[in-house]
């Protein structure tokens, strides 16, 4: 599907999911079949019947239960850092959504992004975390773990859904659309009905869920995490700029380039810093810029994400990226150490041959 049809689609169904109107209420059946599978889904893991694996070590899932980007990547990158601060010793999975290939394999600084997927390349980037992609989380866990055997604690970027790895604390990440007119897909963008009735139970040990939102909505009942865009900006030959510079009365034409689930959101915060945009390019997620022309960059300065940087630049050099400054409260991050302090503590008492909670 061309990238601009499979935007104008996505918008449409965006809009329709604000609120329960002609088109959700069309896809409702629909949405009643979708619940079915996916309760049906949950009580075969339950009971057994489909199984669930785990690995040694404590394994925490980020992830989200609406449709589209609601902030999983800065969150796994917050979480990461935070757990290096306290001496843990963590790795990162993931599927590498969007990449080229299944092959499982261990992602570092200099890999092409088409090979390891933009998240994970970004997430290794920015904490030096041994990241593993695999065509399932079990093998890229388990991967991660033979050629990094002292990891205590694997963070999943993503899978809150998918409930055959075995999975210790799950952290879910809303932005402002909340549970937007709270119907399943594709009459609403749910994944799965929210809130849960219960917390999800993989066949053992059932999950502590922390919920953490990332827009600005006072009524959110969980905890929050503040998000902005960096001072400063940062070219592919490493040179550096105040992002100011780009509203000075010399400075060059400014076209801004997103291929993320929401790129509205990115253009929304350049124009709250005053940045007079003077083109915006929205592009699907995850895309691989190789169908934009090499002399996008003439006569603009280009501005990206960060996670769009690694492929732009292969054909934009020049193009600059703004890093985002992503900042959850404190009181988040005290929750994440008391369960990771039980579930660890559960662990090595089951190690010991004692029975756990």
């Amino acid at each position: 599907m061309p990238g601009a049809l499979r935007l104008r689609l996505q918008a449409s169904l965006v809009r329709a999911w604000t609120r329960r109107g002609l088109i959700a209420g069309l896809l409702w059946p629909a949405s009643l079949l979708f619940q079915m599978v996916v309760w049906l889904r949950r009580q075969l893991y339950a009971a057994g019947i489909f199984q669930t694996q785990s690995v040694d070590a404590l394994v925490i899932v980020v992830g989200n239960v609406v449709a589209g980007g609601a902030g999983k990547t800065p969150t796994v990158i917050a979480l990461v850092q935070h757990l290096q601060a306290q001496g843990r010793i963590v790795g990162v999975i993931s599927r590498g959504y969007g990449r080229d290939g299944t092959t499982c394999i261990e992602v570092q600084s200099d890999s092409p992004p088409h090979i390891v997927g933009d998240e994970p390349l970004l997430i290794r980037r920015a904490t030096n975390a041994p990241v593993f992609v695999g065509q399932t989380r079990h093998e890229a866990a388990t991967a991660l773990l033979a050629r990094h055997p002292a990891t205590e604690i694997i963070v999943c970027d993503d899978g809150l859904q998918h409930y055959s790895l075995y999975r210790d604390l799950e952290i879910c990440v809303f932005d402002d659309r909340g549970c937007g007119n709270g119907w399943c897909l594709p009459a609403g963008p749910l994944r799965e009905h929210w809130p849960r009735h219960t917390v999800a139970r993989v066949g053992q040990h059932p999950a502590r869920l922390l919920t953490l939102h990332t827009g600005s909505d006072p009524a959110f009942a969980g905890y929050t995490a503040h998000r902005s865009l960096a001072p400063s900006v940062v070219r592919r030959d490493g040179a550096t700029v105040p992002l100011s510079a780009f509203n000075a009365p010399d400075a060059r034409p400014l076209a801004a380039i997103a291929g993320i689930a929401q790129p509205e959101s990115f253009f929304s915060m350049l124009r709250a810093r005053d940045l007079p945009l003077d083109q915006t390019i929205a592009l699907p997620d995850h895309y691989h810029f190789d169908s934009l022309p090499p002399s996008i960059d003439e006569g603009y300065d280009i501005i990206c994400t960060e996670k769009d940087a690694a492929k732009l630049w292969s054909i934009a050099p020049r193009a600059w990226a703004v890093p985002l400054v992503f900042q959850p409260e404190a009181a988040f991050f005290t929750a994440v150490d008391t369960a990771v302090a039980e579930r660890l503590a559960a662990k090595l008492s089951s190690a010991h041959g004692h029975k756990t909670a």
